[in-house]
């Protein structure tokens, strides 16, 4: 009698058939891995310096098949600094370099991407601020397209500040969106973030503009007044990107322990380290895999990457990837929000 076939069994993997995770920046899990030349200027640090760093780094990556990286802002050290124009030509210097690096890139199938610092601001009030935003931006796009990566390798970007009237501060990003050159446009996505400016408001601003959304699901729950499910906010979110170009979402855990704050003694002025409780929105150093699970469940049929934002960085990835092999459906089909609070009564 012939044996029946064996069908595979299935395991919480085969929620991330089809996407990428990827971490931000630094290497835990191999030692001595530097993620930029950090050196300060006046031991003359630069881009090449880095790229040799990014040669291990994406080995390493290749090695554990990670096939999602965040480049560090610090990659070229210095390029935008105003007063240090020994600095600007980096890029131009290493073209060679990037390109090999960049070929590596896309022989390994990573998908790249930064994420400009909290003082790169599209809707400064303050022109230097404005401009300085404008620079950063412009070395960031042209870093990744120096390194030849294909469009949908993005940059990051908040909306900014409020400035005293948030429907002034929104229109005025979007305004000055429709003025940035084309490379950046077609590089920049928009983030929600966790005090300002909600799904919604990003939302608005891509109907004005067209610029897609780069969901973030912690700042989601710290700020979502309007209380939309995570499902909903993830089909909302990938219809704004371009055809042919798989959407990327940032997914963290609350922290729930305990945390260590440095405090001042009043009585003694010393500073003493003290437990406190765990932040709202504050990132976990590891992912809730069961958590994770029951939220990809109820987006199986949403194509999109995530970059995990974990304290624990490439070692939070390889171990979600362990839990999730060990999980056996069913999972949940509506995920809970991971953390109640007051910002969502």
């Amino acid at each position: 009698m012939a044996q029946a076939a064996t069908t595979p069994e299935t395991t919480g993997s085969d929620l991330l058939a089809g996407r990428r995770l990827g971490f931000a920046c630094v290497v835990l899990g191999r030692a001595g891995m530097k993620a930029h030349d950090a050196r300060r200027w006046q031991n003359e640090p630069h881009l090449r310096v880095s790229i040799g760093y990014l040669h291990d780094i994406f080995d390493y990556l290749d090695e554990v098949d990670i096939r999602m990286y965040r480049l560090s802002s610090g990659v070229a050290p210095y390029i935008t600094h105003p007063e240090m124009p020994q600095f600007w030509n980096q890029i131009e210097e290493c073209r060679d370099e990037l390109a090999e690096l960049g070929a590596k890139a896309r022989r390994y199938d990573l998908r790249l991407s930064s994420h400009p610092g909290q003082y790169s601001l599209l809707n400064a009030v303050d022109e230097k601020i404005y401009a300085d935003s404008l620079r950063d931006f412009d070395y960031h796009v042209t870093l990744l397209d120096a390194l030849g990566m294909p469009i949908d390798h993005k940059i990051v970007t908040h909306v900014g500040g409020v400035y005293g009237d948030k429907d002034a501060a929104r229109d005025r990003f979007a305004t000055r969106y429709e003025t940035l050159p084309d490379k950046i446009k077609a590089r920049l996505v928009l983030e929600n973030d966790e005090t300002h400016y909600d799904l919604t408001d990003v939302l608005a601003i891509h109907r004005q503009t067209g610029v897609p959304i780069c969901w973030d699901w912690l700042h989601h729950d710290v700020n979502n007044p309007d209380r939309i499910p995570a499902d909903e906010a993830t089909r909302l979110v990938s219809a704004t990107w371009p055809p042919g170009q798989q959407p990327k979402i940032h997914y963290s855990s609350q922290r729930r322990e305990p945390r260590l704050v440095a405090r001042k003694n009043r009585k003694t002025g010393e500073r003493v380290m003290v437990e406190a409780a765990a932040a709202t929105g504050q990132h976990a150093d590891d992912i809730d895999a069961a958590e994770f699970a029951a939220y990809l469940a109820s987006v199986r049929d949403i194509p999109f990457d995530i970059m995990l934002e974990a304290k624990n960085k490439d070692l939070a990835l390889l171990k979600l990837r362990a839990d999730l092999a060990a999980m056996s459906p069913p999972f949940a089909a509506s995920p809970p929000l991971p953390f109640e609070h007051a910002a969502n009564p």
